[in-house]
């Protein structure tokens, strides 16, 4: 991991080992990313727009690398990869191709890189449990006018971590003549994702989060949507031909990847998805046990509230909000940085309305911190494969020493 434990200031002089648990936000580098872009990087030419051989390397390197994320993601082989800036560039791209008069339903709990981007949607509330999640979408779908229709759910929320049931979502939204989009943001890094295996119709994701922070995200699925949408932006690549009229390439991925791409972020991504695929059973493994080391280490602490959807016992990843007693959100997060080197995430989390909902559901809505210029918002702790015991444990008893228990 690059980066890891890279000494950060503190407080009265002296440096200590950096405890990053801000990986929902953006995860530190792979070696092996790292290693495979400077492996490309002498032969880094144009894609698809080269005779040279430098450029048949790039060419071919960007295409393996889409194949790698199509095998990542277990997309069926025809699905479309189109790589993008980041989730919210993918979603937006989204929101552009589906059909004029598309119906879509999306939780008000979304990221608003999901939640913000369409044109006619209905918001749903947040559901009380998984069930009436699937209940709540059931009825949203069924009462739908007729026409193309489109479900909009995340795959883990980047605030309390919980897992959304998207197989069942799926089977729901199919039911109902539908289509599913999967913010998969905050599950790819932690949990395998078979596209195929759960009925997915599109996912979305960033490269920046899952340990290939070079500016790169994908958006995986259908074709024909892509193939039927005007450019999500035009120029050089997206055209197969241009004179009095213009005909648009045909392949979903062209047609949507107008411009000189980002090789190096894709071939990064690639050899970040090759890394995570051979390693899921000891990444969960040891995630799991983090985070009961840090979700139990918090229940501990009177003065501290840990932020949940649907209660302790629901199946999460490694993501924990919490709120602390009688402290400003955005001053635990500073304190925690300045003084024990701990980085993690204070606010909102894009994630507004989730934020709201849960601070009122604990009561605590009035008394909660404040940050980002607003009130009602939390900390959050994340994470990742370079999280260590030691880095959960100054978390701990960084917030035993704030709240003087």
């Amino acid at each position: 991991m690059i980066g890891a434990d890279v000494p950060v200031p503190v407080k009265g002089g002296g440096h200590v080992p950096y405890a990053n648990l801000d990986y929902a936000a953006s995860a530190p580098c792979l070696e092996a990313a790292h290693e495979a872009v400077a492996r490309a990087l002498p032969y880094y030419s144009s894609v698809h727009r080269g005779a040279g051989y430098a450029s048949q390397v790039t060419t071919r390197a960007y295409e393996e690398a889409r194949d790698a994320v199509r095998s990542f993601l277990g997309a069926w082989r025809r699905s479309a990869v189109v790589f993008t800036r980041n989730t919210t560039d993918a979603m937006n791209l989204l929101a552009h191709a589906v059909p004029r008069g598309t119906s879509v339903v999306v939780f008000e709990t979304e990221h608003h890189a999901s939640l913000l981007p369409w044109r006619r949607a209905v918001r749903l509330p947040a559901p009380a449990t998984p069930a009436e999640a699937i209940s709540a979408a059931d009825r949203a779908l069924r009462e739908s006018p007729i026409g193309s229709r489109l479900l909009v759910v995340t795959a883990a929320s980047n605030v309390t971590g919980e897992l959304w049931p998207v197989e069942e979502l799926a089977k729901v939204a199919h039911r109902n003549g539908a289509r599913i989009a999967v913010d998969a943001a905050q599950l790819v890094p932690h949990r395998p994702l078979d596209m195929t295996a759960l009925g997915l119709d599109y996912v979305a994701f960033s490269g920046h989060k899952l340990y290939a922070p070079f500016g790169t995200g994908v958006l995986a699925g259908r074709a024909d949507w892509l193939r039927a949408a005007e450019p999500y932006l035009k120029g050089g690549g997206a055209s197969a031909s241009v004179g009095r009229t213009t005909r648009w390439a045909a392949s979903a991925e062209q047609r949507h990847e107008a411009g000189s791409p980002n090789v190096l972020g894709a071939i990064a991504l690639a050899a970040a998805c090759a890394t995570l695929s051979g390693s899921w059973d000891a990444v969960r493994a040891r995630e799991e046990s983090l985070l009961g080391r840090l979700r139990a280490g918090l229940a501990e602490l009177p003065s501290v509230r840990e932020l949940t959807l649907w209660g302790d016992r629901a199946p999460r990843v490694g993501i924990v909000s919490f709120i602390v007693d009688g402290w400003n959100a955005s001053d635990v997060a500073l304190t925690l940085s300045e003084e024990y080197g701990v980085g993690v995430r204070d606010g909102r989390f894009c994630a507004h309305p989730l934020v709201r909902h849960l601070l009122d559901g604990d009561g605590r809505g009035d008394r909660a911190g404040c940050s980002a210029g607003g009130r009602d918002t939390a900390v959050r702790a994340s994470l990742g494969i370079g999280t260590s015991e030691e880095h959960v444990d100054r978390l701990l008893a960084a917030l035993a020493g704030l709240t003087g228990r």
